[in-house]
């Protein structure tokens, strides 16, 4: 029996083993802390602070999402600021937390929060963490795994152990996220009404599908996103309208993120996660990782989106990367990517190119971020050769003064013309373009949840004849009278070698959760330029979604614009299927726990 005991010690785990040599019975299984002294400790692999990045109404995009381990329903806080903690703890929900927030969605990189609970405005570059809750709950589950195998819990007093499968294993429960679903699908039909002379009207009928499924079949792969298309045209054609091109601004894409393989992959239409620089990509990339802090990899697609600063619809992309990372968001952090790629027009080389992207931050108090393509444009026929050089750089740099002021500058140069979709002016989604040269701006957070915003520059490039002014002021009030509801009031004055113009805009949200959303947005736009048409135009664009129980919804849509050759109303109503199965995914979880 003495010698069965000691071939049983050589097998388990050492706590174990140690207690089968001191006695002839064996109650328990190694405990988890026992074993958690011989292993790196979870804590250590967790992240459990993220960058506050964009904030739009009562959502909030931060820079994680599931490959670091967020899901739907992770809850988050907002810490006081240590710099200030007399104020802040004057405003606190509780002690040393100012807000509280909710993941709603989640992409393999990052997430869109909802504010449960402020004290006070949530600013761009704040750094939000886990409560403890929260990081008890990842550390388990880095600790257990998800393909982690479990020694059968036995007991005997006599008898050979090793016939008696001793070390039989048993495989563990599946994660709540494998196959878990969550979107919805649905069929619209859009009628467009052209006004004025020679005006006509068509119909057009689509499909629009929204999805964030997660380990697939039990696999690793994800889909994740948003698409909307059209399935038949009927009646005359019509021009393309302002709701049009949002549409095609969508986001929709399969990755592989797997903690135990070096290997990550996306297809669909989505950003190369290490240069967004690049825009959006119609195609899809793989990358390998070679350390822990770095990846390379190639990408290749077209260039769908219209808001890109390079957009063509017969273009495409190509090339290789290498990315370096490191450090962590509660202290300095930093990104560096370098590449080069080739853009082709209908499979001719258009422009050969060498890309870097860097990112630099120390907390939510300073961060830097600088893009460049150093190219050479394949020259039209009869014209001169053009030499490689600069073809465009991005360079933003922010500084965190005050807990409520934040000043940036920023500078913006490209050689070559823009070519996004000039429609989109008025939306604000061009603004990094419409602005060239070097500006200077902030932003201030006032009482009463009012965000005042300004920026001021000089507009100039490599053929600008002159300098001139550039101007955007703006104010944002979230909660007005305690609604909820969301307004963002905007002017902006832009002026450079290829466009001139100004817009105005106002828009207006509300959010109730999942189950209602209005969505108003309206202005003014002036664009002139000698390489695309002049149009002056006012335009309305009003989104409402709504649930109808708990499996369907309906979506209602108006957009007019007025102005020049843009005369037009457009209506789109749309019926669909929700579907959400994360709260049984998580109760058949439960009920296999071990």
């Amino acid at each position: 029996m003495r010698h069965t005991l000691f071939a049983l010690a050589l097998l388990l785990p050492a706590g174990t083993a140690q207690q089968a040599l001191q006695g002839p019975a064996i109650e328990t299984a190694n405990k988890p802390e026992q074993a958690a002294t011989n292993e790196p400790s979870a804590v250590s692999l967790i992240r459990a602070t993220f960058k506050i990045r964009y904030i739009s109404g009562a959502n909030v995009y931060i820079d994680g999402g599931r490959h670091d381990g967020l899901a739907e329903g992770t809850k988050l806080i907002l810490k006081q600021n240590p710099t200030n903690p007399s104020k802040e703890a004057q405003r606190a929900l509780e002690p040393g937390i100012v807000a509280k927030l909710t993941v709603v969605s989640v992409a393999s990189t990052s997430a869109v929060c909802e504010v449960d609970a402020k004290a006070r405005d949530l600013a761009v570059d704040e750094v939000i963490s886990l409560p403890e809750t929260e990081v008890e709950k990842l550390v388990a589950k880095n600790t257990l795994g998800n393909t982690r195998q479990y020694p059968m819990v036995i007991s005997f007093s006599g008898g050979n152990p090793l016939d008696e499968e001793a070390r039989a294993l048993v495989p563990h429960p599946p994660l709540p996220e494998i196959n878990e679903a969550r979107g919805r699908i649905g069929f619209d039909m859009s009628t467009i009404s052209q006004l004025g002379q020679g005006g006509g009207s068509s119909t057009e009928y689509g499909m629009v599908a929204r999805a964030d499924f997660t380990r697939i079949f039990g696999t690793h792969w994800n889909l994740n996103g948003y698409w909307r298309g059209n399935l038949q045209r009927s009646s005359t054609p019509s021009q393309p309208t302002l709701q049009d091109a949002l549409n095609r601004t969508y986001l929709m894409s399969f990755t592989y993120i797997n903690p135990q393989s070096h290997w990550t992959a996306g297809v669909g239409r989505l950003y190369l996660p290490w240069a967004s620089s690049l825009e959006t990509i119609d195609g899809g990339y793989a990358g390998r990782q070679f350390t822990p802090n770095t990846v390379t990899g190639a990408f290749l697609g077209s260039t769908p989106d219209p808001t890109s600063w390079s957009y063509n619809p017969q273009g495409k992309i190509g090339g290789t990367f290498f990315n370096v990372h490191g450090g962590t968001f509660e202290n300095l952090h930093y990104s560096s990517t370098t590449g080069v790629g080739v853009n082709l027009i209908n499979w001719t080389v258009n422009r050969p190119f060498v890309f870097t992207e860097n990112e630099f931050s120390f907390k939510r108090y300073f961060s830097i971020y600088h893009s460049m393509q150093i190219d050479r444009p394949t020259a039209n026929p009869n014209t001169p050769t053009v030499a490689a050089g600069l073809g465009q750089s991005l360079l933003s740099l922010r500084v965190q003064v005050h807990p409520r002021v934040t000043l940036d500058l920023t500078d913006t140069y490209f050689r070559d013309v823009p070519t996004y979709d000039s429609v989109l002016v008025g939306t604000g989604l061009l603004d990094k373009y419409l602005f060239q040269g070097l500006n200077g701006g902030a932003r201030i957070q006032f009482p009463e949840h009012i965000t005042g915003y300004f920026s001021l520059g000089r507009s100039n490039s490599s053929n600008d004849p002159k300098s001139s002014l550039n101007t955007l002021f703006g104010v944002t009030m979230s909660n007005i009278w305690k609604t909820g509801l969301q307004a963002d009031a905007r002017y902006s004055k832009f002026d450079s070698a290829f466009a001139a113009g100004s817009y105005r805009s106002v828009s207006l949200t509300r959010d109730l959760g999942e189950r209602l959303r209005v969505d108003l947005q309206g202005g003014r736009y002036v664009y002139n330029s000698s390489l695309a048409a002049n149009s002056s135009s006012y335009f309305v664009n009003a989104l409402f979604d709504t649930n109808l129980g708990a499996r369907y919804f309906l979506q209602s849509g108006f957009t007019t614009q007025r102005g020049g050759t843009m005369n037009y109303n457009q209506w789109t109503t749309t019926l669909g299927y929700r579907f959400d199965n994360r709260a049984a995914a998580r109760r058949r979880a439960h009920a296999n726990q071990p």
